[in-house]
């Protein structure tokens, strides 16, 4: 058993270097720049304000996409929507998914080991005709919305904005949820104190 003073009494008298390299002293470093808080210390919260925080409820509290933390839109709340979509030039297109799917997990998805690492079969919807490239009118979006909402009453459907000069999604939204959905949560029951 070698002992660090007989370790140090070897390497003294083989003449080697000890291959540690010291530090500089503290005092040799020289400060480059003062760093100032860029944010003040938010103020003492009392307890009283403490108390008031809240829990996301995570029962039956799911949402999707833009929008989805509001309570459902209302018709003239979509109407604007398509308005800024189509006054922006961006292509409107419809998606939908039945309920079993509409959300990724497990047991709807595919993975193909390792070498697809974060990438998941199934996260795109099933389109609903076309993307309505040169639409022009919001009209013609609200009457998509209202054919693919009655043709399939049981799915989700939501409106996607592309800008086919980025090319990118732009926006999603749901404009329906299955009329038997269990999966919203009413806003006032969000949270839990």
């Amino acid at each position: 058993f070698i002992t660090k003073q007989k370790m140090a009494a070897l390497v003294a008298k083989s003449g080697c270097a000890p291959l540690v390299a010291k530090r500089p002293a503290r005092q040799a470093v020289k400060t480059m720049a003062v760093l100032k808080p860029s944010v003040k210390a938010a103020p003492a919260v009392s307890t009283a304000a403490a108390n008031q925080m809240m829990v996301w409820q995570p029962i039956n509290n799911k949402q999707f996409e833009t929008f989805s933390y509001l309570p459902p839109l209302t018709a003239d709340q979509i109407a604007r929507q398509v308005d800024y979509i189509v006054a922006n030039g961006w292509i409107p297109c419809l998606e939908l998914a039945d309920a079993s799917v509409a959300y990724v997990s497990n047991s709807n998805t595919v993975r193909m080991g390792s070498v697809t690492s974060n990438y998941y079969d199934n996260r795109y919807w099933t389109m609903w005709k076309l993307p309505m490239f040169g639409c022009t009118d919001p009209a013609q979006v609200l009457s998509e919305i209202g054919k693919a909402t009655k043709a399939f009453p049981s799915a989700y459907i939501r409106l996607v904005a592309f800008d086919n000069v980025r090319q990118v999604q732009i926006m999603s939204f749901l404009v329906q949820r299955p009329r038997g959905a269990q999966d919203y949560c009413d806003v006032s029951k969000r949270s839990v104190a």
